[in-house]
């Protein structure tokens, strides 16, 4: 398995675990009610499990069974991929930070979007190989 989708793979872990201590936090407060404002920590619930967890372990996986090339580099050059990575991660973090920065949702889910596309662009050429 490649590193790239190691770190993906274990990126996406890093934020199931997160999501699912929050989601348990939120439940324990629905049932003995011991701190109210525990309930904002809703959104990030649903950050971290659907866009963190989700996305990026598809993004771990689609990295290492994409098709790869027959000759020199097998999976081609890899910054675009590694850059999409670390601006996905960025934007996760700077959301999570959305109730004290105002314009972080925004600021967020575009860095979430350009991730999707520099991992589009980094792994086009192993999906439709360029003819010669």
């Amino acid at each position: 398995m490649p590193r790239l989708s190691v770190w993906l793979i274990r990126a996406s872990f890093l934020y199931l675990l997160l999501g699912l201590l929050f989601g348990a936090l939120i439940l324990a407060e629905k049932g003995l009610v011991f701190y109210t404002p525990v309930w904002n920590l809703f959104p990030l619930h649903v950050e971290f499990l659907l866009i963190g967890w989700l996305f990026q372990l598809a993004l771990g996986v689609a990295f290492w069974i994409v098709p790869r090339f027959g000759k020199g580099f097998s999976r081609g050059p890899e910054g675009l991929v590694w850059a999409a990575f670390i601006l996905f991660n960025f934007g996760i973090l700077i959301i999570a930070l959305q109730f004290w920065i105002a314009p972080a949702i925004l600021i967020g889910r575009t860095a979430e979007v350009c991730a999707g596309i520099l991992f589009v662009f980094g792994t086009w050429k192993r999906i439709k190989p360029q003819k010669a």
